[in-house]
């Protein structure tokens, strides 16, 4: 069995990716409001900052960064994953080791994750963040789809309207 390191860093910043485990489904957009709400819910249990964030139909990218003397952030997706599942309805498709163990069959069991080492690497991933949408042909254009934080990102004056990533944000490959 594969032994998964993590890398635990209190008070980091980590680019993260998760994703349904059926990739067809798109259960995230179709339930927005209650991730919303389990995300807020998991904030106010235990704290965390969201800088950078896209929910896709099948699988979410975010950057977070943890508190100062904490760097759990495993314990919070588990609590994220687990509330979520709780809230829709149970009609997915279930093997027969995830009943056994009484899981449902909504997200994939692992998630990846990637620290940022520094300013460069928070806006490379941040970039391929926001580019998402357009990269899997959900929109024609960034600012058209709306779960994502690119729409804070304009306001804040850190891209135009009409950005698109550079080719090496493009050609990046975080999936």
């Amino acid at each position: 069995m594969p032994r998964y390191i993590r890398a635990l860093v209190p008070g980091g910043t980590f680019f993260f990716t998760v994703a349904l485990l059926e990739r067809r489904r798109p259960l995230l957009v179709d339930h927005i409001d209650d991730l919303r709400t389990v995300f807020s819910d998991a904030r106010q249990r235990r704290p965390f900052t969201i800088d950078a964030i896209v929910i896709l139909p099948d699988h979410l990218h975010c950057i977070w960064t943890l508190p100062p003397d904490d760097a759990d952030f495993s314990t919070r997706w588990h609590d994220i994953k687990s509330r979520f599942s709780a809230r829709i309805p149970r009609d997915e498709r279930l093997s027969a080791r995830r009943v056994a163990k009484g899981e449902r069959g909504i997200w994939q069991r692992r998630f990846w994750e990637h620290v940022i080492r520094d300013e460069r690497d928070f806006e490379r991933h941040a970039d391929y963040i926001h580019y998402n949408p357009l990269k899997h042909g959900h929109v024609d254009q960034v600012v058209d789809w709306p779960y994502s934080s690119f729409h804070k990102y304009v306001r804040k004056g850190i891209y135009p309207r009409n950005w698109t990533a550079s080719p090496d944000i493009r050609d990046m490959d975080q999936e």
